[in-house]
């Protein structure tokens, strides 16, 4: 695990470990005489975790067991219809197995195979499965597009 990664999964527990961390929580704050609900707990929890509340700390926590895949900033390189490419995370939703992903890439890439005319691109958008590889493939089998992290 990279020192990124594991700063990552230190400054954010699994969601069983957060709930745990509000029951102590509450627990200590009852011994001191402050009697505060597990809703207020867990709320309390996900703001020391940098979250704005529960609901976003749990989103987040419910993705980090996840395959690492890509988030908006990072560094990445890969393959758009056969062309080369590193470039910039912009946007990224949806679920693992279906994540739409966009890139803002280093270099254009040219998105025509044909000599009589070009079609660059700055930017590309797809979707991607856990593995980083584009369920569309174009007629030869290749995925439309393949990502992956640039190692740092």
């Amino acid at each position: 695990m990279s020192d990124r990664h594991a700063t990552q999964h230190r400054n954010n527990p699994a969601i069983d470990e957060a709930k745990a961390q509000a029951k102590a929580l509450r627990i200590a704050l009852q011994a001191q005489g402050h009697t505060v609900n597990h809703a207020a707990a867990l709320e309390l929890v996900a703001r020391q975790h940098g979250a704005r509340d529960w609901n976003t700390l749990h989103s987040r926590l419910g993705q980090r067991n996840d395959p690492p895949a890509p988030n908006c900033g990072e560094r990445v390189k890969g393959a758009y219809l056969g062309q080369i490419f590193t470039g910039t995370v912009v946007a990224v939703s949806g679920p693992l197995s279906h994540r739409q992903i966009e890139i803002r890439l280093d270099e254009p890439v040219d998105t025509v195979r044909f000599e009589s005319f070009s079609n660059k691109r700055h930017q590309i958008r797809g979707t991607i499965d856990e593995t980083g590889r584009s369920p569309r493939k174009t007629s030869d089998g290749v995925p439309h597009l393949v990502v992956e992290r640039l190692a740092t």
